[in-house]
Protein backbone atom coordinates (compact mmCIF):
# COMPACT_ATOMS: atom_id res chain seq x y z
CA UNK A 1 0.00 0.00 0.00
CA UNK A 2 2.80 2.42 0.84
CA UNK A 3 4.58 1.58 -2.39
CA UNK A 4 1.40 2.36 -4.36
CA UNK A 5 1.09 5.74 -2.65
CA UNK A 6 4.72 6.54 -3.42
CA UNK A 7 4.26 5.54 -7.04
CA UNK A 8 1.10 7.62 -7.27
CA UNK A 9 2.93 10.60 -5.79
CA UNK A 10 5.82 10.20 -8.25
CA UNK A 11 3.41 9.87 -11.14
CA UNK A 12 1.65 13.09 -10.08
CA UNK A 13 5.00 14.88 -9.97
CA UNK A 14 5.86 13.57 -13.43
CA UNK A 15 2.53 14.77 -14.79
CA UNK A 16 2.90 18.21 -13.21
CA UNK A 17 6.42 18.52 -14.53
CA UNK A 18 5.56 17.34 -18.04
CA UNK A 19 2.33 19.27 -18.71
CA UNK A 20 2.59 23.06 -19.18
CA UNK A 21 -0.22 25.40 -20.27
CA UNK A 22 1.10 28.65 -21.74
CA UNK A 23 -1.29 31.69 -21.61
CA UNK A 24 -2.10 33.74 -24.68
CA UNK A 25 0.48 36.40 -25.68
CA UNK A 26 3.22 34.62 -23.77
CA UNK A 27 6.33 32.66 -24.77
CA UNK A 28 8.25 30.33 -22.45
CA UNK A 29 11.81 29.28 -23.17
CA UNK A 30 12.70 25.64 -22.45
CA UNK A 31 16.23 24.39 -21.72
CA UNK A 32 17.15 20.71 -21.96
CA UNK A 33 20.11 19.75 -19.82
CA UNK A 34 21.14 23.42 -19.60
CA UNK A 35 20.93 24.10 -23.33
CA UNK A 36 18.26 25.97 -25.26
CA UNK A 37 15.74 23.47 -26.54
CA UNK A 38 12.72 25.41 -27.77
CA UNK A 39 10.02 28.00 -27.12
CA UNK A 40 6.58 27.01 -25.87
CA UNK A 41 3.68 28.68 -27.68
CA UNK A 42 0.29 29.47 -26.08
CA UNK A 43 -1.74 26.37 -25.28
CA UNK A 44 -0.97 22.85 -23.97
CA UNK A 45 2.67 21.74 -24.10
CA UNK A 46 4.60 18.68 -22.82
CA UNK A 47 8.07 18.53 -21.29
CA UNK A 48 10.39 15.71 -20.25
CA UNK A 49 10.45 15.75 -16.46
CA UNK A 50 13.81 16.38 -14.80
CA UNK A 51 15.38 16.84 -18.24
CA UNK A 52 13.56 19.94 -19.54
CA UNK A 53 13.04 23.06 -17.49
CA UNK A 54 11.38 26.43 -17.97
CA UNK A 55 14.25 28.91 -18.08
CA UNK A 56 12.50 32.16 -19.08
CA UNK A 57 8.97 33.48 -19.38
CA UNK A 58 8.26 36.44 -21.64
CA UNK A 59 5.16 38.49 -22.31
CA UNK A 60 4.60 39.33 -25.97
CA UNK A 61 2.34 42.30 -25.20
CA UNK A 62 3.33 45.90 -25.82
CA UNK A 63 5.14 47.14 -22.73
CA UNK A 64 5.43 50.82 -21.68
CA UNK A 65 8.76 51.66 -20.11
CA UNK A 66 9.23 54.92 -18.23
CA UNK A 67 12.64 56.34 -19.10
CA UNK A 68 14.02 58.34 -16.13
CA UNK A 69 14.32 62.07 -16.70
CA UNK A 70 17.80 63.39 -17.43
CA UNK A 71 19.56 66.68 -18.10
CA UNK A 72 20.65 67.21 -21.71
CA UNK A 73 22.86 69.98 -23.10
CA UNK A 74 21.59 71.62 -26.27
CA UNK A 75 23.71 72.95 -29.11
CA UNK A 76 23.55 76.48 -27.67
CA UNK A 77 24.83 75.21 -24.27
CA UNK A 78 21.50 75.28 -22.46
CA UNK A 79 20.51 72.66 -19.91
CA UNK A 80 17.25 70.90 -20.65
CA UNK A 81 15.57 68.27 -18.48
CA UNK A 82 13.90 65.63 -20.67
CA UNK A 83 11.41 63.05 -19.47
CA UNK A 84 10.04 60.37 -21.81
CA UNK A 85 8.33 57.02 -22.13
CA UNK A 86 9.26 54.10 -24.37
CA UNK A 87 7.02 51.40 -25.85
CA UNK A 88 8.53 48.07 -26.87
CA UNK A 89 7.51 44.47 -27.53
CA UNK A 90 9.35 41.13 -27.29
CA UNK A 91 9.40 39.55 -30.74
CA UNK A 92 11.97 36.77 -30.25
CA UNK A 93 11.84 34.96 -26.92
CA UNK A 94 15.15 33.12 -27.49
CA UNK A 95 17.11 36.31 -28.21
CA UNK A 96 15.36 38.15 -25.38
CA UNK A 97 16.58 35.36 -23.08
CA UNK A 98 20.18 35.03 -24.27
CA UNK A 99 20.91 38.24 -26.19
CA UNK A 100 21.21 40.41 -23.09
CA UNK A 101 21.35 39.78 -19.39
CA UNK A 102 18.69 42.48 -18.88
CA UNK A 103 17.22 43.93 -22.03
CA UNK A 104 15.03 46.42 -20.11
CA UNK A 105 18.06 48.08 -18.53
CA UNK A 106 19.86 47.96 -21.88
CA UNK A 107 16.95 49.68 -23.65
CA UNK A 108 16.65 52.31 -20.91
CA UNK A 109 20.33 53.21 -20.98
CA UNK A 110 20.48 53.29 -24.76
CA UNK A 111 17.37 55.53 -24.89
CA UNK A 112 19.00 58.01 -22.51
CA UNK A 113 22.33 58.15 -24.36
CA UNK A 114 20.60 58.45 -27.75
CA UNK A 115 18.37 61.21 -26.44
CA UNK A 116 21.36 63.19 -25.16
CA UNK A 117 23.03 62.82 -28.56
CA UNK A 118 19.96 63.97 -30.51
CA UNK A 119 19.24 66.95 -28.23
CA UNK A 120 22.92 67.97 -28.33
CA UNK A 121 22.62 68.57 -32.08
CA UNK A 122 19.70 71.00 -31.68
CA UNK A 123 19.27 74.48 -30.34
CA UNK A 124 16.83 75.09 -27.48
CA UNK A 125 14.03 76.55 -29.62
CA UNK A 126 14.20 73.65 -32.06
CA UNK A 127 13.79 71.08 -29.29
CA UNK A 128 10.31 72.45 -28.54
CA UNK A 129 9.36 72.65 -32.21
CA UNK A 130 10.72 69.27 -33.37
CA UNK A 131 9.62 66.76 -30.78
CA UNK A 132 8.56 64.40 -33.54
CA UNK A 133 12.09 64.47 -34.99
CA UNK A 134 13.58 63.63 -31.58
CA UNK A 135 11.11 60.78 -31.06
CA UNK A 136 11.84 59.32 -34.50
CA UNK A 137 15.61 59.54 -34.05
CA UNK A 138 15.49 57.73 -30.70
CA UNK A 139 13.23 54.97 -32.07
CA UNK A 140 15.49 54.36 -35.09
CA UNK A 141 18.62 54.10 -32.97
CA UNK A 142 17.00 51.81 -30.40
CA UNK A 143 15.29 49.59 -32.96
CA UNK A 144 18.57 48.86 -34.72
CA UNK A 145 20.33 47.86 -31.51
CA UNK A 146 17.38 46.00 -29.99
CA UNK A 147 17.24 43.45 -32.84
CA UNK A 148 19.98 41.43 -31.10
CA UNK A 149 17.94 41.46 -27.91
CA UNK A 150 14.78 40.06 -29.54
CA UNK A 151 12.93 43.31 -28.84
CA UNK A 152 11.06 45.64 -31.20
CA UNK A 153 10.97 49.31 -30.15
CA UNK A 154 7.62 50.66 -31.28
CA UNK A 155 7.77 54.33 -30.33
CA UNK A 156 9.24 56.88 -27.97
CA UNK A 157 7.33 59.86 -26.66
CA UNK A 158 8.71 62.90 -24.83
CA UNK A 159 6.51 63.64 -21.86
CA UNK A 160 8.11 66.87 -20.74
CA UNK A 161 10.86 69.31 -21.68
CA UNK A 162 11.88 71.56 -18.78
CA UNK A 163 14.52 74.28 -19.22
CA UNK A 164 16.11 76.05 -16.22
CA UNK A 165 13.99 78.67 -14.34
CA UNK A 166 16.00 81.56 -15.82
CA UNK A 167 15.36 80.32 -19.34
CA UNK A 168 11.67 79.82 -18.51
CA UNK A 169 11.46 83.42 -17.27
CA UNK A 170 13.13 84.71 -20.44
CA UNK A 171 10.84 82.62 -22.62
CA UNK A 172 7.79 83.89 -20.74
CA UNK A 173 8.97 87.48 -21.20
CA UNK A 174 9.52 86.82 -24.90
CA UNK A 175 6.04 85.31 -25.23
CA UNK A 176 4.52 88.29 -23.40
CA UNK A 177 6.34 90.73 -25.66
CA UNK A 178 5.23 88.82 -28.74
CA UNK A 179 1.62 88.86 -27.58
CA UNK A 180 1.78 92.59 -26.84
CA UNK A 181 3.27 93.12 -30.30
CA UNK A 182 0.44 91.15 -31.91
CA UNK A 183 -2.08 93.14 -29.86
CA UNK A 184 -0.59 96.46 -31.02
CA UNK A 185 -0.53 95.27 -34.62
CA UNK A 186 -4.15 94.13 -34.34
CA UNK A 187 -5.15 97.49 -32.84
CA UNK A 188 -3.34 99.42 -35.60
CA UNK A 189 -4.95 97.21 -38.24
CA UNK A 190 -8.31 97.92 -36.65
CA UNK A 191 -7.71 101.68 -36.73
CA UNK A 192 -6.51 101.44 -40.32
CA UNK A 193 -9.58 99.49 -41.34
CA UNK A 194 -11.75 102.00 -39.49
CA UNK A 195 -10.20 104.91 -41.41
CA UNK A 196 -10.65 102.99 -44.67
CA UNK A 197 -14.29 102.32 -43.84
CA UNK A 198 -14.89 105.98 -42.94
CA UNK A 199 -13.22 107.20 -46.14
CA UNK A 200 -15.15 104.68 -48.20
CA UNK A 201 -18.40 105.73 -46.56
CA UNK A 202 -17.70 109.42 -47.17
CA UNK A 203 -16.78 108.72 -50.78
CA UNK A 204 -19.93 106.71 -51.35
CA UNK A 205 -22.00 109.40 -49.64
CA UNK A 206 -20.43 112.10 -51.85
CA UNK A 207 -21.10 110.02 -54.93
CA UNK A 208 -24.68 109.49 -53.82
CA UNK A 209 -25.13 113.25 -53.21
CA UNK A 210 -23.64 114.12 -56.57
CA UNK A 211 -25.83 111.54 -58.27
CA UNK A 212 -28.83 113.04 -56.50
CA UNK A 213 -27.88 116.58 -57.50
CA UNK A 214 -27.25 115.41 -61.05
CA UNK A 215 -30.65 113.72 -61.20
CA UNK A 216 -32.26 116.84 -59.71
CA UNK A 217 -30.65 119.05 -62.37
CA UNK A 218 -31.74 116.59 -65.05
CA UNK A 219 -35.28 116.60 -63.71
CA UNK A 220 -35.26 120.40 -63.51
CA UNK A 221 -33.92 120.72 -67.04
CA UNK A 222 -36.47 118.23 -68.29
CA UNK A 223 -39.20 120.19 -66.49
CA UNK A 224 -38.04 123.49 -67.98
CA UNK A 225 -37.80 121.89 -71.41
CA UNK A 226 -41.28 120.50 -71.02
CA UNK A 227 -42.55 123.94 -69.92
CA UNK A 228 -40.87 125.66 -72.85
CA UNK A 229 -42.28 123.05 -75.18
CA UNK A 230 -45.72 123.51 -73.69
CA UNK A 231 -45.48 127.32 -74.03
CA UNK A 232 -44.22 126.98 -77.60
CA UNK A 233 -47.04 124.59 -78.41
CA UNK A 234 -49.57 126.95 -76.88
CA UNK A 235 -48.06 129.93 -78.72
CA UNK A 236 -48.02 128.04 -82.00
CA UNK A 237 -51.64 127.05 -81.46
CA UNK A 238 -52.54 130.65 -80.72
CA UNK A 239 -50.70 131.90 -83.81
CA UNK A 240 -52.42 129.31 -85.94
CA UNK A 241 -55.79 130.35 -84.54
CA UNK A 242 -55.00 134.06 -85.12
CA UNK A 243 -53.80 133.31 -88.63
CA UNK A 244 -56.99 131.34 -89.24
CA UNK A 245 -59.06 134.20 -87.85
CA UNK A 246 -57.27 136.73 -90.08
CA UNK A 247 -58.25 134.70 -93.11
CA UNK A 248 -61.89 135.20 -92.24
CA UNK A 249 -63.88 138.19 -93.65
CA UNK A 250 -62.99 141.34 -91.71
CA UNK A 251 -59.83 139.84 -90.32
CA UNK A 252 -57.55 142.55 -91.68
CA UNK A 253 -59.67 145.31 -90.16
CA UNK A 254 -59.63 143.47 -86.80
CA UNK A 255 -55.87 143.26 -86.89
CA UNK A 256 -55.48 146.94 -87.71
CA UNK A 257 -57.91 147.84 -84.95
CA UNK A 258 -55.97 145.74 -82.44
CA UNK A 259 -52.68 147.31 -83.50
CA UNK A 260 -54.14 150.79 -83.13
CA UNK A 261 -55.46 149.99 -79.67
CA UNK A 262 -52.07 148.67 -78.57
CA UNK A 263 -50.33 151.72 -79.93
CA UNK A 264 -52.67 154.06 -78.10
CA UNK A 265 -52.21 152.11 -74.87
CA UNK A 266 -48.43 152.24 -75.27
CA UNK A 267 -48.47 156.00 -75.72
CA UNK A 268 -50.74 156.32 -72.71
CA UNK A 269 -48.34 154.31 -70.56
CA UNK A 270 -45.41 156.41 -71.68
CA UNK A 271 -47.26 159.59 -70.77
CA UNK A 272 -47.96 158.42 -67.20
CA UNK A 273 -44.39 157.56 -66.12
CA UNK A 274 -42.84 159.76 -63.42
CA UNK A 275 -45.74 162.17 -63.62
CA UNK A 276 -44.20 163.54 -66.79
CA UNK A 277 -46.08 164.06 -70.00
CA UNK A 278 -44.24 162.44 -72.89
CA UNK A 279 -45.36 163.61 -76.32
CA UNK A 280 -44.33 161.81 -79.50
CA UNK A 281 -42.21 163.71 -81.95
CA UNK A 282 -44.56 163.00 -84.85
CA UNK A 283 -48.07 163.59 -83.67
CA UNK A 284 -49.46 162.99 -87.14
CA UNK A 285 -48.69 159.27 -86.72
CA UNK A 286 -50.73 159.12 -83.53
CA UNK A 287 -53.63 160.96 -85.04
CA UNK A 288 -53.45 158.70 -88.06
CA UNK A 289 -53.61 155.58 -85.87
CA UNK A 290 -56.55 156.97 -83.93
CA UNK A 291 -58.33 157.94 -87.09
CA UNK A 292 -57.80 154.51 -88.56
CA UNK A 293 -59.07 152.85 -85.40
CA UNK A 294 -62.20 155.04 -85.38
CA UNK A 295 -62.85 154.41 -89.02
CA UNK A 296 -62.57 150.72 -88.48
CA UNK A 297 -64.91 150.85 -85.52
CA UNK A 298 -67.47 152.77 -87.54
CA UNK A 299 -67.09 150.72 -90.64
CA UNK A 300 -67.45 147.39 -88.96
CA UNK A 301 -71.15 147.43 -88.39
CA UNK A 302 -71.71 148.61 -91.94
CA UNK A 303 -69.71 145.73 -93.26
CA UNK A 304 -71.65 143.35 -91.12
CA UNK A 305 -74.90 144.84 -92.41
Amino acid sequence: MEIAVVLLFVAAIFIIQSIKVVPQQNAWVVERLGKYHGTLTPGLNFLVPFVDRLAYKHSLKEIPLDVPSQVCITKDNTQLTVDGILYFQVTDAMRASYGSSNYIVAITQLAQTTLRSVVGRMELDRTFEERAVINTSVVEALDEAALNWGVKVLRYEIKDLTPPPAILHSMQAQITAEREKRALIAASEGRRQEQINIATGEREAAIARSEGEKQAEINKAQGEASAITAVADATSDAIRKIAAAIQQPGGDQAVQLKVAEKAVEAYAQLAQKNNTMIVPGNMSEVSGLIGTAMALMKGTPANKG
